[in-house]
């Protein structure tokens, strides 16, 4: 009778679940996916007062935001296969505290991205209308909330998820030291300069890409700079 969940319990104690090295290949996939969707939103909707749903008269210039808001639900998922990625690189060195805000700030980032691409892709059905486009009103009001969630918002979160990264990283040194300081001075732009340029958004999944693709070429390597087994 007990000979299933003791073979079991031993199964599991030789064979425990864990993170494929390949996984860290989710970072690079975010970030190269997120670069993409926001050069082309910016290319294609440009900042112009005068005309704020100009673009959506543009079958060229709607079909380059519809495959940009094709992009960001697969960022999306990207970047929670890195958050586990990151989870499983800390280990047991994760600190309660810093660990809570890391994954909530996560969340909301990428809770914050759909909601923006909700709001822009609710803007791209409305002006494919046989009737033609909606009011100047609600192309002001639909692009402002895109513009207000996706720069204030999610834009915010993620500036709260380097910091809490790179405190992280100076405990436990599980990441190569220059990135400490490039995440530093890439969150706090977000966080009080995203006024700056249009094009400071670019700062995070750049910054995520240096972090993933360091991950891949140091290998396996524990908190606080010691090398794991390559089996481990």
């Amino acid at each position: 009778m007990t000979e299933g969940p003791l073979r079991q319990d031993g199964l599991d104690a030789v064979n425990p679940l864990r993170t494929p090295r390949a996984a860290a290949v989710a970072g690079i996939v975010f970030a190269l996916l997120l670069i993409a969707a926001l050069v082309l939103i910016k290319i294609s909707t440009p900042a112009d007062t005068g005309s704020p749903g100009g673009w959506l008269t543009s079958p060229t210039r709607r079909a380059a935001v519809a495959v940009a808001l094709n992009l960001v639900p697969f960022a999306g998922i990207a970047f929670l296969w890195f958050i586990g990625v990151l989870r499983d690189r800390i280990g047991g060195h994760e600190d309660r505290f810093f660990g809570t805000v890391f994954l909530g700030s996560g969340l909301l980032f990428v809770a914050m991205l759909f909601v923006a691409a909700a709001f822009a892709g609710g803007l791209i059905v409305a002006g494919s209308r046989e009737s033609g486009p909606p009011g100047t009103d609600t192309l002001v009001l639909g692009r402002n909330a895109t513009s207000i969630l996706l720069n204030v918002y999610a834009m915010r979160m993620a500036a709260v998820f380097t910091l809490t990264t790179v405190t992280i990283a100076r405990r436990t040194r599980f990441i190569s030291s220059w990135l400490v300081p490039a995440g530093l001075v890439s969150a706090l732009v977000l966080l009080f300069g995203v006024s700056i340029s249009a094009w400071v958004e670019l700062l995070f999944p750049a910054w995520i890409l240096a972090l993933s693709i360091d991950i891949l070429a140091v290998g396996p390597r524990g908190p606080a700079g010691v090398r794991t087994a390559p089996g481990a």
